[in-house]
């Protein structure tokens, strides 16, 4: 047989190995992930979840804007497979635990790190993903090095830990050993873009729902009624009719709530 169709055959041989990874796919070798609750993130996420024993590293223009809402799905999976905390390092705010806990995560297992200067961030993180009874790390970076996020990515591949790092839009351009690396924009629709992978660029950004469910209806009806004409004093309501803004105090007190 010819050197040359040797060669080929060789070469067809590897590319079929569970290990070897072409960059025109996704990436087939065995990963351990994490479903993330979206159908739609995971059909164009290698392993169709978020990577366990990696640094995911979310890009944000306004700090904290639906980190709940993208993360909190896997996260309440995570808390439910294991029995330790989600620590989070300089988290700009707080969660509001209530609503963490009728959504399905507990509240008594969030762990929240406060540090006087980035260092003390940096250190705080590493030192979670080394506690062997932290279920996941999330921490906020904005001034973080490459050689530091380095060091983090390391500790969670050590460990196994699930880490999500978060940093400013404009750090988009900068290098970063993540392999997987997401922007997050949008107000009603939360507008994911997979700006680093490993499988072909992704151009089209995933829309997903920005607030849950039961809130995004209350929103709905509240817009709705926002938006119909004041009555004229007097006049009689249409039965079925939507009451005007200024009577929905009970529809306001529950979005707020």
């Amino acid at each position: 047989m010819p050197a040359a169709v040797l060669s080929r055959n060789t070469a067809l041989a590897a590319l079929s190995l569970p290990d070897v990874w072409c960059a025109d796919q996704l990436a087939q070798a065995p990963l351990r992930t994490l479903p993330t609750g979206h159908a739609a993130l995971d059909a164009q996420l290698p392993g169709g979840g978020w990577p366990l024993g990696a640094m995911v590293e979310v890009l944000q223009s306004f700090p904290a804007q639906h980190v709940w809402q993208l993360l909190l799905p896997g996260l309440a999976q995570a808390a439910q497979e294991g029995a330790g905390p989600v620590v989070l390092v300089d988290a700009p705010c707080i969660p509001f635990g209530p609503s963490l806990h009728a959504l399905g995560f507990p509240q008594e297992r969030l762990l929240c790190v406060r540090a006087d200067a980035s260092a003390a961030a940096l250190w705080a993180a590493e030192q979670a993903l080394r506690c062997a009874d932290v279920a996941a790390v999330l921490a906020w970076l904005p001034q973080v090095r490459g050689t530091d996020l380095r060091r983090l990515h390391m500790a969670a591949q050590q460990q196994g830990r699930l880490l999500f790092v978060f940093r400013a839009l404009r750090a988009q351009h900068d290098a970063s050993p993540a392999p997987l690396r997401l922007s997050v924009e949008g107000v009603d629709v939360l507008r994911v873009r997979v700006r680093k992978r490993r499988g072909p660029p992704l151009e089209i950004p995933i829309d997903l729902p920005a607030h849950h469910t039961r809130l995004a209806a209350l929103l709905a009806v509240k817009r709705k009624g926002a938006a119909l004409p004041a009555q004229a004093p007097g006049a009689r309501t249409r039965p079925g009719a939507i009451p005007s803004r200024e009577k929905n105090h009970a529809l306001d007190r529950s979005v707020a709530a």
